[in-house]
């Protein structure tokens, strides 16, 4: 009885610091540059040809062991993107803060509407955060020290979900973990059959 006092007061805790940070991101630490570039980074029609063309330069440029890290690239999107909404945001059922009644007050959304699916976790970050992590894992060479930046867009990518009043910290936090165990286990399965990427 006493641990189920201490994990409840602990997560009203984390949900204080989670709303005061949102309200930092979203609200304060603000300018006009991020209000125009944070909508526009978060949608897909902008970052996915990205990914699709390197999914298909790899394909492309070696042969059956591109096609299979094109393949695992897919599945690593496609298995963060099934965990996060399938299981994590239906067994959870955190609004958003859009959406929350008692908190969307404070809330500046940027988005033309908010989303109806729920907000732990989210998608966006562990998507990204997984092809990051995935990338990194499964190059070598000189081009593994650009993949830094990989990492830095998917965080910014993140960042944005919260700026413009989607997601709290938190979401895009455990989004961001789930993303980095995902790619960490399809580039095991990658490096076990086929081991790395040369690109020197």
């Amino acid at each position: 009885m006493f641990n189920m006092v201490l994990a409840i007061s602990f997560w009203h805790k984390m949900e204080e610091w989670d709303k005061w940070l949102f309200v930092k991101l979203n609200s304060q630490w603000t300018n006009p540059l991020f209000d125009i570039v944070f909508p526009f980074l978060r949608n897909s029609a902008f970052w996915a040809p990205l990914y699709l063309f390197i999914a298909a330069f790899i394909a492309i440029n070696f042969g059956r062991k591109g096609l299979w890290w094109s393949l695992l690239f897919i599945c690593t999107v496609a298995a963060t993107d099934i965990i996060g909404a399938r299981v994590l945001k239906e067994a959870v059922h955190r609004p958003r803060p859009c959406q929350d009644a008692e908190f969307m007050n404070y809330v500046r959304l940027l988005l033309k509407h908010c989303s109806g699916s729920y907000s732990f976790v989210s998608n966006h970050a562990a998507n990204h955060f997984g092809m990051a992590t995935f990338a990194y894992l499964t190059f070598r060479g000189i081009f593994k020290k650009w993949m830094y930046l990989a990492f830095a867009w998917a965080f910014f990518i993140a960042y944005a979900q919260v700026y413009v009043g989607v997601h709290y910290p938190l979401d895009v936090l455990g989004g961001a973990v789930l993303g980095v165990l995902v790619g960490s286990i399809t580039a095991r399965v990658f490096d076990e059959k086929w081991e790395r990427l040369n690109l020197q």
